[in-house]
């Protein structure tokens, strides 16, 4: 498939896990690249697997200068904006009242504020274009979590921002949509990953028996971002092996 092959796709938080993953299928869907991530060097170890087509920036989502360049690096090389996937993002664990304040505010500013930085600084672009958002939700964004409020606070207005959002741009030409993974096994879960009856557990729950790859939700992101859902927009979509499906009752025999 070669979907992308005349569009332009800006990734934030692509170095590594969903980001990275969303990058290698836009990049064998033929898509020109824009990637940005705090890690710099990183990024540009996955650009040199990418090919020439591809715009690197260090990004920190949660200073809205860095974002508005971000885009601006991409309109200054490409010339537009076609989708802009706002996937960066941080985690806390913790009870509301433990540990520092900051740990609460880089948890909004980033995951939360981020994606508006992001969304404010492209929607021009992306109005010429007729383009479309992708952010990255999460199931913490439709129900809570226990030791997650943080996390659940910020995921949780992702997912309104993105409906509302959706509202306002529709008769402009601009889809937005937003993906809610469950456990995917990244960077950011790999101590998760390293307890194994945590791990049982989650796979207990979840329909399909295993936690996601970035690939798996990479997949979703193409699609939303693609033709193939030109007709879809304000979706939260639950990419989470059947985890949202449940009542939350155990197994009857």
């Amino acid at each position: 498939m070669a979907r992308f092959s005349d569009k332009v796709v800006i990734i934030t938080g692509a170095a590594s896990g969903i980001g990275e993953g969303a990058a290698r299928r836009f990049a064998e869907e033929g898509a020109t690249l824009v990637l940005g991530d705090i890690d710099k060097a990183a990024l540009d170890s996955l650009a040199g697997e990418l090919g020439d087509m591809v715009e690197c920036r260090e990004t920190d989502v949660s200073d809205r200068a860095a974002c508005e360049a971000l885009v601006q690096a991409a309109v200054d090389r490409f010339g537009r904006i076609d989708v802009l996937v706002n996937n960066a993002g941080v985690d806390h664990l913790g009870k509301v009242d433990e540990g520092d304040f900051a740990e609460f505010t880089k948890v909004i500013e980033t995951d939360l504020y981020g994606v508006v930085h992001m969304s404010r600084a492209a929607i021009a672009h992306l109005r010429q274009s007729k383009g479309c958002i992708v952010n990255m939700s999460s199931v913490s964004g439709l129900g809570g979590d226990w030791n997650h409020s943080f996390y659940c606070a910020a995921k949780g207005a992702v997912s309104n921002f993105t409906r509302a959002l959706a509202m306002d741009e529709a008769r402009n030409g601009v889809r937005v949509n937003a993906v809610n993974p469950s456990l995917t096994y990244t960077a950011l879960t790999a101590g998760m990953k390293a307890q194994p009856d945590l791990i049982a557990k989650f796979e207990e729950r979840i329909p399909l028996g295993r936690g996601a790859e970035p690939a798996d939700i990479a997949g979703a992101i193409a699609f939303l971002a693609s033709e193939d859902a030109r007709f879809v927009t304000g979706v939260n979509l639950p990419v989470d092996g059947g985890l949202t499906a449940s009542n939350g009752q155990p197994p009857l025999s």
